[in-house]
């Protein structure tokens, strides 16, 4: 019998580490941002929450131009100057006196974060083996989950116990930590076509966007819609069913639940398809919602989060692997953008649109609606996608093609 191929090489660790380290930064100013703005800038509410959202807004903006850029001018090239531009931003954010410049900055923040981000979901494709790649960006989609968890903790402690510009010396060393990684990674490359050199065709809508990722990536909008009700309001839950305390470690649960489960799951993607995964994960995150909305004391509040963990945790990940395995090597960049255009859509009118329900419905009426969301999200994966893969899977480009070469 041959050996399984090795999943956990250094630029798997690498790669994995430099997302891990932008989605820490991405969370962490998420959370702590409109807070911010209000007691450093004296500014409304709605200002506050734009000074948090157009983050979120910068990045959907950029990715589609990041998707189609990434094979003419390379990945690590692309990423290079994404966690730059990331890093200057960090920076930036300290002298900042006027409320203008601030929301500038910000979105200038969100357009690196768009950029970066792209780039390390298009790389770290191509250092997994083919036959461990659900189980690969499993891994690799864990450190987002992980972010999630250490984000909002570090973000929230620090605003609590020490001066808020804290907040961005940690962003800067995450963002310099980043970079130097980046640069010691060795990243796969496709020589660029003349013609794309050229860049002197007409312009097209699949320039931008990939064609067969947009069912799942319209799936990833309804089900972030669903998703960013955690994240945006279950501090304000908390506080409304006087679980204050216990609301920090709903996603220490979420992210140890996650772990455990992520080498079953995983591996479950690569011998049994995305359908034996995808509908339980599904069904699992509309439970967790249920029993969210339930809540009454810490032991319920943490089962939610244990149960969302796993249930997003997989149903985002095995997504993702979904749309990068059913395309060309050349398309991966365009996928994957594609992919997160629309994830960051869900995740990023949420609050905005489920603020206005929860005033009608309270907290828990939230949490059920959101919890039917994720129930109605089976169906709708069914006739997305989960009806076709009766078929067989073909990979346009094994990764052997002689056409790769490895930069460092």
């Amino acid at each position: 019998m041959s050996s399984r191929p090795k999943l956990w090489t250094k630029d798997f660790i690498m790669i994995s580490l430099s997302n891990f380290l932008l989605f820490v930064s991405f969370y962490m100013l998420m959370v702590t941002f409109a807070m911010y703005a209000i007691e450093q800038f004296m500014v409304s509410n709605s200002i506050a929450g734009l000074a948090s959202s157009i983050f979120v807004l910068g990045a959907v903006l950029v990715r589609p131009f990041a998707g189609n850029l990434i094979e003419k001018i390379g990945r690590k090239r692309l990423l290079l100057i994404g966690l730059v531009i990331f890093l200057l931003g960090s920076i930036v954010y300290f002298p900042i006196t006027n409320i203008g410049w601030l929301l500038f900055f910000r979105f200038i923040h969100g357009f690196a974060f768009g950029i970066s981000t792209t780039a390390t979901a298009t790389i770290v494709v191509d250092v997994i083996p083919l036959s461990r790649q659900g189980e690969g960006m499993g891994y690799f989609s864990t450190s987002m989950n992980l972010a999630m968890a250490v984000g909002p903790f570090t973000g929230l402690i620090i605003m609590q116990y020490l001066d808020p510009k804290t907040i961005f010396i940690a962003t800067t060393v995450f963002a310099v930590v980043s970079l130097v990684i980046a640069l010691f990674t060795n990243v796969p490359e496709r020589p660029v076509t003349p013609q794309e050199k050229s860049g002197k065709k007409k312009l097209q809508i699949s320039d931008f966007f990939e064609r067969s990722a947009m069912p799942m990536a319209i799936f990833m909008l309804i089900v972030g819609l669903a998703n960013s009700s955690i994240l945006s309001f279950i501090n304000a839950y908390a506080i409304e069913i006087d679980l204050v305390d216990a609301a920090s470690f709903f996603f220490v649960m979420y992210a140890v639940f996650l772990v455990l489960s992520r080498p079953v799951t995983g591996r479950m993607y690569d011998l049994r398809g995305e359908n034996a995964v995808l509908y339980p994960s599904i069904a699992l995150f509309g439970i967790g919602l249920v029993v969210l909305s339930q809540a009454d004391s810490t032991f319920v509040l943490l089962v939610a989060g244990a149960i969302i963990g796993v249930g997003w945790g997989t149903l985002q990940s095995s997504a993702q692997t979904v749309v990068v395995g059913q395309v060309p090597h050349h398309r991966v960049g365009l996928a994957t953008s594609t992919f997160f255009v629309f994830y960051d859509l869900g995740m990023g009118i949420g609050p905005f649109l489920l603020g206005y329900l929860v005033a009608g419905i309270g907290f828990r009426g939230l949490y059920i609606v959101m919890a039917a969301i994720a129930f109605l999200a089976l169906p709708i994966y069914y006739f997305l996608h989960g009806k076709k893969t009766s078929k067989k899977k073909q990979f346009a480009i094994a990764r052997d093609d002689p056409d790769y070469s490895t930069t460092g």
